[in-house]
C-alpha cells in the first residue's frame, strides 16, 4: 500500500474515485463535497502557517484535479461548477479557456463522458480504471518529489 505523509493511500483514493467511500455532501461548516474532500486530505500538513496551494502547481496538475473533483461528486459536474470548486477549494481562479479544453481532452481520452443538458454539459467519470491510473501516476510523481524534498531538508544545516 502506497501512502503519503498524511496517511492517504492510493487505494483509499481509488475507493473514493469508485464512489465506495465518498465524503458527506457537506460537513458541519457547510463546505461542499469537494472542499471537504480536499480539507480532509490536507489536514495533516503542518507548515507552521496557513496552507495554500500554489496556482502554478494546481495548473500543472489540472487534469488530475478535474478528474478528482468530478469523481467526488454524487452526480455529474459542469464546467462552471468545477471552476467554482477550483476557486473555493484551491483558491485558484481559472478561465473557461483553461478548464474547458482540459475537460474536452479528458473526454476525448475516454476518461470523462459528457451529457448534454439544456444549457450546460455535465461531466462524469467514463472509465474509472483510466481515471484511477491518471490520478495514481500523478500521486506517485508528487509523492516521489515530496520524499526527495523531505530528505533534502534533512540535509540542510540549521542555524
Amino acid at each position: 500500500m502506497t501512502t503519503n505523509s498524511q496517511g492517504t493511500s492510493v487505494e483509499e483514493l481509488c475507493r473514493k474515485l469508485d464512489g465506495i467511500e465518498s465524503p458527506d455532501a457537506t460537513d458541519e461548516t457547510g463546505a461542499g463535497r469537494s472542499e471537504a474532500f480536499v480539507a480532509e486530505a490536507t489536514a495533516g500538513i503542518d507548515t507552521g502557517e496557513s496552507f495554500s496551494f500554489l496556482e502554478r502547481l494546481v495548473k500543472e496538475s489540472l487534469d488530475e484535479l478535474l478528474v478528482v473533483l468530478v469523481a467526488v461528486r454524487d452526480g455529474g459536474a459542469h464546467g462552471e461548477g468545477l471552476m467554482g470548486d477550483m476557486a473555493d477549494v484551491f483558491d485558484v481562479r481559472l478561465s473557461p479557456g483553461t478548464v474547458y479544453p482540459r475537460l474536452h481532452e479528458l473526454e476525448e481520452e475516454g476518461i470523462l463522458e459528457v451529457h448534454e443538458l439544456v444549457r450546460t454539459k455535465e461531466y462524469r467519470i467514463a472509465d474509472p480504471e483510466a481515471a484511477r491510473g491518471l490520478v495514481e501516476r500523478a500521486f506517485e510523481q508528487h509523492f516521489a518529489l515530496s520524499t526527495v524534498f523531505d530528505r533534502a531538508l534533512e540535509e540542510f544545516p540549521t542555524r
